[in-house]
């Protein structure tokens, strides 16, 4: 236990003379960089920008996949969408034979009224255009 605590204290004495020994130049007022280039680590310059540039290579080949991804999966569910339609049409028609084809369905009386109005407010815009036309 004794140890541990032996080691503790030389190696934090060990880093407040290093850190000491970087201050007493800068409490005179010489500040000097001094740029120590390892021959195995390229420059953090370098390596900012080869990965600024590799970053933006991979962001535009997944942005172009997921976009590829999305419309071929909205085609699938379209295409798919489309066949169940006709299947269950086909299904229904199996089951109920051809008894609901020939009684036509009553339209609810709002959605008559509805479609009514619409059909004249149509009728209206048409006149309004051809008289300005004609104008």
């Amino acid at each position: 236990m004794y140890i541990i605590f032996i080691l503790f204290f030389i190696s934090l004495a060990g880093i407040i003379f290093m850190i000491g020994r970087k201050l007493a130049p800068v409490r005179n007022g010489q500040v000097a960089q001094s740029e120590h280039s390892h021959p195995f680590v390229p420059e953090l310059q370098k390596i900012k920008h080869f990965s600024y540039e590799s970053v933006r290579k991979y962001e535009h080949i997944i942005l172009v996949a997921v976009v590829r991804l999305y419309v071929r999966f909205s085609n699938f569910l379209k295409y798919t969408y489309g066949e169940l339609k006709t299947k269950i049409k086909d299904i229904r028609k199996k089951r109920n034979g051809n008894a609901t084809e020939g009684t036509k369905q009553e339209p609810n009386k709002v959605l008559k009224m509805i479609s009514e109005y619409k059909q004249r407010v149509r009728h209206i815009k048409h006149k309004i255009v051809e008289e300005e036309e004609n104008k």
